[in-house]
This record gives C-alpha cells, structure tokens and sequence, in this order.
C-alpha cells in the first residue's frame, strides 16, 4: 500500500525543491546591482544543490542540503562617479547574468509544472480505480 502513494510523495518534494530554486533565483536577480552587502563585498549569486534521497519506500525524493555561492568573479564595470568605484575607477558588480538566470527560471518552472501535472494525473488516475472498484 505504501508504494502506491510514492509517486506522490516524490512529486511532493520534487515541488518544493523547485520552490526553493526560484527563490534563489528571484534573489539573484533583485540582487543583480547589489555592489555592497554587510560582508562589504558585491553580492555572489547563488545556486542550489539537488540531492535525491531513496532510503525505503517511505523515504524517497528530492531535497536541496544547501545553497551555494557561485565562485566567479565579480562583473568590474569602469564607472568612476560610482560611490563603490576603487582608485582605478572601477566597480564591483555581481556576478550575475541576468540571461542566466532567466534561463534557470524558465527550467524551473517547467519542472514546477511537470510535477503539478504528474500529481494531477497521479490523482485522476487513483480516482478512477476506486470507481471502478465500487462496481
């Protein structure tokens, strides 16, 4: 009986690892002209880490163990009349594309899609075999 609700329970998880994904993105990109954080520095994108899990039938699916900085340099734009500019006449930005991270939003969302579709299915199809069974 378990192994009938897996397909639901790794959907479930798989939908809130993509939540997690867009909203480091969403960060990424309200951040895209961060040039000072309280570390001092430019802000540094971030990006998710997947882990699949299948301990039993009762522990499966996906998780996200932690949020990572991306280790790129910063963007260095030549602006002297910014305030964050160093002797050179140089800034800091981060390092954040925005058609980077437009294109991981896109694939995140399809993959927030896909897995509302396979639960929506998952459950049609559960309904349809208890009909049946009342006959």
């Amino acid at each position: 009986m378990k192994e009938m609700f897996l397909p639901l329970k790794v959907s479930a998880t798989a939908l809130e690892a993509q939540k997690v994904r867009l909203n480091v993105i969403a960060s990424n990109v309200a951040n895209i002209n961060s040039t000072k954080t309280a570390e001092g520095g430019p802000y540094k994108r971030k990006d998710v880490v997947f882990h699949s899990f299948l301990f039993d039938e009762s522990s499966v699916g996906v998780d996200i163990p932690r949020v990572v900085e991306d280790q790129r340099p910063p963007r260095m734009v030549f602006d002297p009349s910014h305030p964050d500019a160093d002797a050179s006449g140089y800034v800091s930005f981060p390092n954040v594309n925005i058609i980077e991270e437009m294109a991981n939003m896109l694939a995140a969302s399809r993959a927030y899609e896909a897995n509302l579709t396979l639960i929506s299915t998952y459950k049609d199809m559960f309904l349809k075999t208890l009909d049946i069974t009342k006959v």
